[in-house]
């Protein structure tokens, strides 16, 4: 591909992206499964190419300055990859998306009915930093909605996003479907690239994700519809009848969500029913866990060895394995300081008392509540139809988990019975 040059140059390479869109969304589901499968078996090929490419990634950006928990995300282990093939071929076997969305028709009016027809966006855009297997999962999210896709991953990445492209390419090439329905800008571009991109009309959603000040800046500088993700930051509330084994057991099972701990509890709001050994007892099996353990000026001088948390921590994510307690009066100071301070992706209860259960997913807005249980996150779940990029605290288009559907719209069609 021609180096692009300016924003007209683009513009028109993104009005490409959008006609090999429409190619895939006409080629039909079968095309779509094929495609998936090639993207699967190319990606296996070469697998000890990308892993080599990880590795120069990863020396140089030793010599980067990267921050430590992009160098995680970074470093593409042989299971992190063969778990995304998984996806793909998973992807493959799923059947069109569109068909579960089918929206039921009705009438309007004597002489007009009217239904739904789920379509994809057009032409979607990812900006990532780290976490080269991200690369893959959108191309097969949108082969599998049959939507463009342009992608600007961070320089860490760029040695393992070039052979990861090419395989993708090929695959396409195989497939007898146009390559240009997936766009890379590449280093070579620069940060223009990402300057055109988020000014660019043709693009119908970016989708940022990375660390706070990565969405963030997107959020502010885009002229386009921009699907916020959130990673880390989570809220538990502990009630006073919450077990102690429960609380450990959500924490420490949602900071296993390797490489990146979207659903991680890093806020835990103690009720001031909880007593004191309770707390010290936690705060033990967290350090045993290899946890660093912070809490308010109240908790630091009730629990030994607590740090002492600063104000700005509390709205922000850590993305380590740190945690911080606070105390609260009941719920609903819980549910208050949550709703102020928390993620909005994901929070969590620990209570065996029903009524509190009722009151906390009543009074709460995060998108996604757990109760009782670890709100680890798994892009490859059980089921293949679950499967997810991120989270997003994002009213609107969706609300928690960004998948498949999060690239599919409804067009809305009324007929005349003449």
């Amino acid at each position: 591909m021609t180096m692009l040059t300016s924003q007209a140059d683009f513009s028109l390479v993104v009005k490409s992206v959008a006609q090999a869109g429409q190619a895939l969304r006409s080629a039909g589901a079968e095309r779509q499964s094929q495609v998936l499968e090639a993207m699967a078996s190319q990606l296996q090929a070469v697998t000890d190419d990308i892993l080599e490419a990880n590795t120069l990634d990863l020396e140089a950006s030793l010599e980067m300055a990267i921050p430590e928990v992009v160098l995680d995300w970074l470093k593409l282990t042989p299971e992190r990859l063969q778990n995304t093939l998984r996806m793909l071929k998973r992807l493959a076997a799923l059947g069109d998306p569109r068909l579960l969305k089918m929206q039921p028709g009705g009438r309007l009016s004597q002489s007009l009915t009217s239904y739904g027809q789920v379509v994809p966006l057009g032409v979607v855009a990812l900006i990532y930093e780290g976490l080269p297997e991200l690369a893959v999962i959108m191309a097969g999210f949108c082969m599998r909605t049959g939507n463009g896709l342009v992608i600007k991953g961070g320089n860490e990445a760029s040695q393992t996003h070039q052979v990861i492209m090419a395989a993708l390419e090929r695959a396409l090439q195989q497939t007898d479907l146009p390559a240009n329905c997936l766009l890379s800008l590449t280093e070579a571009e620069g940060e223009a690239a990402r300057t055109w991109l988020l000014q660019e009309p043709g693009i119908d959603l970016i989708i940022p994700y990375g660390r706070p000040s990565l969405v963030q800046q997107v959020v502010r500088q885009a002229a386009v519809p921009v699907l916020p993700t959130a990673i880390g930051n989570g809220s538990l509330y502990w009630a006073a009848s919450g077990k102690l084994a429960t609380v450990i057991q959500m924490v420490v099972d949602s900071h296993r969500g390797e490489p990146d701990a979207v659903n991680a509890l890093e806020k835990i709001l103690v009720d001031a029913a909880c007593s004191s050994s309770l707390l010290s007892q936690c705060c033990n099996a967290l350090w045993e866990h290899g946890f660093e353990v912070l809490g308010d000026e109240a908790l630091v001088a009730e629990v030994t060895g607590l740090k002492l948390a600063k104000s700005a921590d509390w709205s922000q994510p850590f993305l380590t394995k740190t945690v911080a307690f606070r105390r609260v009066e009941h719920l609903e100071a819980a549910a208050n300081w949550i709703n102020q301070y928390g993620s909005g992706h994901v929070s969590a209860l620990a209570s065996d008392v029903h009524h509190e259960v009722c009151r906390f997913t009543q009074r709460v807005n995060s998108a996604v509540l757990y109760l009782n249980a670890s709100p680890r996150f798994l892009r490859n779940p059980p089921q293949a139809a679950n499967m997810a990029l991120g989270m997003t605290a994002q009213r609107g288009r969706c609300y928690g988990f960004v998948g498949l559907e999060a690239l599919l719209t409804t067009q809305q069609i009324l007929q005349g019975l003449g």
